[in-house]
């Protein structure tokens, strides 16, 4: 399971007094509201490390598809201009509250995908987020590629702990 997940991607500068436009990659992009701090992370590292910097957050304003932060102390476009491509992460802890059978992608990848008779089937490659539902993209053991959606039929059930996923493969689906 994952410890840390990825909030938004640091695309600039705004303006002359230390504000970063921000891509965001969470599902809401309102939850920067509620953030009070982040994990700065270089664009060349995949996942936080102990030595990455907290940024405490000291404004939040959004504007079509970005959000714009001002991090406390950075008063100067000097003081961000190095920030620009790099990552932002929170902890587990603070990351949303889902409902029940909301799960967070990164605890999804590389599940074991096993049938209903509990054969093991393939590996959750990715999940493809769209308008109606998710898909799940499955590499299955012979090679092939599965899209299925994520949807109660299709999905039996999802044990993370365990590491596996149980699915029915509708008619026509492979």
């Amino acid at each position: 399971m994952e410890n840390y997940f990825q909030v938004g991607i640091i695309t600039g500068t705004h303006g002359l007094r230390g504000e970063v436009k921000v891509y965001p990659t969470t599902d809401d992009a309102g939850r920067f509201k509620k953030l009070k701090e982040v994990i700065l992370v270089p664009s060349q590292e995949r996942y936080p490390r102990e030595t990455d910097t907290t940024l405490e957050i000291e404004s939040v304003k959004f504007f079509k598809q970005f959000v714009f932060l001002k991090f406390r102390g950075a008063d100067r476009i000097e003081d961000v201009e190095r920030y620009c491509r790099h990552s932002l992460y929170v902890p587990r802890s603070n990351a949303v509250r889902l409902n029940r059978d909301e799960y967070f992608i990164a605890d999804l990848m590389g599940l074991v995908v096993k049938d209903e008779t509990g054969s093991r089937i393939g590996v959750l490659k990715d999940v493809m987020e769209t308008g109606a539902n998710d898909v799940y993209v499955i590499t299955l053991d012979d090679g092939r590629e599965l899209l299925l959606p994520a949807i109660k039929q299709c999905v039996l059930a999802v044990d993370i702990e365990a590491g596996f996923i149980t699915i029915h493969i509708l008619d026509g689906l492979l």
